[in-house]
């Protein structure tokens, strides 16, 4: 132990005169210092300073942006306007993707040589829509007002007053009618645009082969800008109907109705295809691919698990998986029970009329989805499915000629759907849901709720109508709205955009379709022969 206590004293003093020398060589070069910089150019030298002032200034400015750790209630409040977002988000983008199901839909149920002309309108009507809705149909529609019509404001989205995603009393704003969706402004507004085109493009359907394209575009600006916001502010806007107890939980009525009626006068006013009613005869024209048809259905099919839990507007676990189930429980028993009636009814269990039947128990269920069981969701579904065969040929009969069923689908349908919530709606008491429509008359509620949707159902139709007339008829005084013979002839491909969609491809062999074979009943025929209605 002395032996190591003797050899660390002169460690210990190597150790001291180290540190000694760095320090001395440390003070040498602070010395030196100053001649450096003289040998440095001027320039040089006057960055010096300026350095200097940037890192204090930097580390400065570091401190002042430390801020106080957020609680752990506001973390978790962001974190669900993260998520609410997100979802909203991402439900109105199927709902967008249903664009392309309508393109492949209808241009699967129409001839060849108008295929360019369809899904040009089936593209164009969405980028019109967003123009339209973006313009006034949003503030239409959803600011303060009275209870026909939003009167606050919100053009353009521009300077609007809106402090979204505060909720309920805390909302400050000018669209009340929304405060009970935390979401931020951009949000709604995307969501509520998506559902804005597809009634817009429900009408390209009923119209199509021959009406021309830029009286199209016009009538369908007219549509979304006035039209639809003007019945949309009655129910989703605040307005009277949504006062008087009416519920429409996704749009059978404030989409698909609307939709339909300005389908069936677009349809009216047109007139039917050359060819289409002889002598009292249906005469069938039927599509030229089932197979993108085909498609378009299973695309609209996924879309609409966007268009309904969607509507939610939030990230209710429970909601959204009901909401899911009863969509798909009456999209499939409307495909199962369209199917069975077809075979029935005309024969043969026709491709057209399952994809008919599907898309009808959706379009059934839309209303009611959040406010039903799954026994009834099948139910209103299955009686959506019979319904839209019968339409179809109800429609033919009274002459009006609809080449892809937009109006047996959307416009019957959207009727029976807004119906079944005043017939099967669960109540608020039931646990389903704690604010909606009262119970309906099948569960044990009276005729309270079953008048309301009457009221809606004929409101809305009425005026949608009146609107719609107003639309066609100016546009067919000023412009007119249909080609020429020669041109419904040759097709609307080459006379409207002198474009095929096939080109090289066998072109049909007839004018009047007489010699195409297929079934084709959701043109409106049966078959490729003749058929008395």
């Amino acid at each position: 132990m002395t032996v190591g206590k003797k050899k660390s004293k002169p460690v210990r003093r190597e150790s001291f005169n180290l540190s000694a020398a760095k320090f001395f060589t440390k003070v040498n070069r602070l010395k030196k210092l100053p001649r450096a910089i003289a040998r440095l150019t001027p320039s040089w030298q006057a960055c010096i300073p300026l350095a200097a002032i940037i890192v204090l200034v930097w580390g400065y400015a570091a401190v002042a942006q430390t801020a106080p750790a957020p609680t752990t209630e506001e973390q978790l409040a962001s974190l669900k306007v993260g998520m609410d977002t997100m979802w909203v988000m991402v439900a109105a983008m199927l709902v967008f993707f249903m664009n392309a199901g309508f393109c492949m839909l209808e241009t699967g149920f129409c001839r060849q040589k108008n295929a360019v002309n369809v899904l040009s309108k089936n593209l164009i009507v969405f980028a019109l829509s967003t123009i339209a809705y973006w313009a006034i149909g949003f503030a239409l529609m959803f600011s303060d007002g009275n209870g026909f019509i939003g009167t606050s404001g919100g053009f353009f989205l521009w300077n609007v007053a809106d402090n979204s995603p505060a909720t309920g009393e805390a909302y400050q704003g000018i669209f009340d009618s929304l405060n009970w969706t935390g979401v931020p402004l951009n949000a709604k507004f995307f969501f509520q645009l998506v559902f804005a085109g597809t009634a817009a493009t429900i009408v390209s359907g009923a119209v199509a082969e021959r009406i021309k394209f830029l009286e199209f575009l016009i009538f369908s600006l007219l549509l979304v800008g006035i039209a639809y916001p003007i019945t949309g502010h009655w129910i989703w806007g605040g307005g009277w109907l949504a006062k008087a107890g009416f519920w429409d939980f996704a749009g059978s009525t404030v989409i698909h109705s609307v939709g339909g009626w300005a389908a069936l006068m677009g349809a009216a006013f047109l007139g039917p295809r050359i060819g289409k009613y002889r002598d009292g005869d249906t005469v069938a024209m039927p599509g030229h691919n089932m197979s993108i048809a085909t498609l378009g259905c299973l695309i609209l099919w996924l879309g609409w698990f966007g268009f309904n839990p969607g509507s939610t507007m939030a990230v209710d676990p429970n909601a959204i998986a009901h909401i899911a189930l009863t969509t798909n429980t009456a999209g499939a028993f409307g495909g199962a029970a369209a199917t069975i009636t077809a075979w029935l009814y005309l024969g043969k269990p026709d491709l057209s009329m399952i994809i008919n039947g599907i898309l009808a128990g959706l379009v059934g269920v839309t209303a009611s989805c959040a406010w039903i069981n799954l026994p009834n969701s099948a139910i209103i579904g299955t009686i959506a499915g019979i319904l839209v065969v019968f339409a179809v040929t109800f429609f033919d009969n009274l002459k009006i000629d609809d080449p892809v069923g937009a109006t047996s689908v959307h416009l019957v349908c959207g009727i029976w759907g807004t119906l079944a919530v005043g017939l099967f709606a669960d109540g608020p008491t039931t646990g389903l849901y704690t604010a909606g429509p009262a119970a309906g008359l099948l569960v044990g509620g009276g005729f309270g709720q079953l008048w309301a949707q009457l009221v809606g159902i004929i409101s809305v139709g009425g005026m949608t109508v009146l609107l719609t007339t107003i639309f066609w008829m100016a546009l067919k005084a000023l412009l007119g709205i249909r080609v020429s013979a020669l041109e419904e002839a040759e097709g609307l491909d080459i006379g409207e955009h002198g474009m095929e969609a096939y080109t090289g491809f066998v072109k049909e062999t007839s004018l009047d379709n007489r010699s195409e074979s297929g079934y084709g009943v959701y043109g409106g025929g049966s078959g490729g022969r003749p058929n008395k209605m």
